[in-house]
């Protein structure tokens, strides 16, 4: 997946640089090595359906819609909404929906998920993303703690979130409550 496609015109020749890249809104898309490691622990499937929470400019919805059946992203800024479906439809991306809305509150509409992937740092895991998780369904998410952001995996066994494994450390914008929709 062009990379180069889903940044700014103007940082495209940094697009493959290892590094966040600033997208508008005071926003970042990240760098590709967090992108992999965190679709990696989510480890989707071609049958699959992902919840994504952060659209950006799309790449890593686009790089999901190659691995998963179906992914359902919500991201907050409409500007952005509207970058990310234009990229996504740009590179002939199918099996992508972008949405505005409240990353707290996920997408109700299309639950359960089996992977739900979230790229902004909450204080805690949002209840309405461990309801939408379905069971043996698997939660990548940055959770804040002290001064950094641990991307931490999840599964949902038996009804309840199980922590699965501290997948790295990172820095993320975070995710803000009461957003869009």
């Amino acid at each position: 997946m062009p990379r180069e496609e889903f940044v700014p015109e103007e940082l495209r020749r940094e697009a493959y640089d290892d590094r966040p890249i600033p997208i508008p809104e005071g926003q970042t898309t990240s760098q590709p090595t967090l992108i992999a490691h965190m679709i990696d622990a989510a480890a989707p499937e071609p049958t699959d359906k992902v919840l994504e929470i952060g659209s950006g400019y799309g790449f890593q919805t686009a790089l999901l819609a190659l691995l998963a059946d179906r992914v359902i992203s919500v991201e907050r800024w409409p500007l952005l909404v509207e970058a990310a479906r234009r990229n996504l439809e740009r590179n002939g991306i199918e099996g992508a929906s972008v949405y505005e809305g409240d990353g707290w509150k996920g997408w109700p509409e299309e639950a359960p998920y089996d992977v739900i992937i979230v790229s902004a740092a909450a204080d805690e895991v949002p209840r309405a993303l461990v309801e939408q998780l379905g069971e043996g369904g698997r939660l990548v998410i940055p959770v804040k703690h002290g001064g950094s952001d641990d991307v931490v995996l999840y599964r949902k066994e038996k009804g309840k979130l199980e922590t699965v494994r501290l997948v790295t450390p990172a820095r993320f914008v975070p995710l803000v409550r009461g957003e869009g929709r």
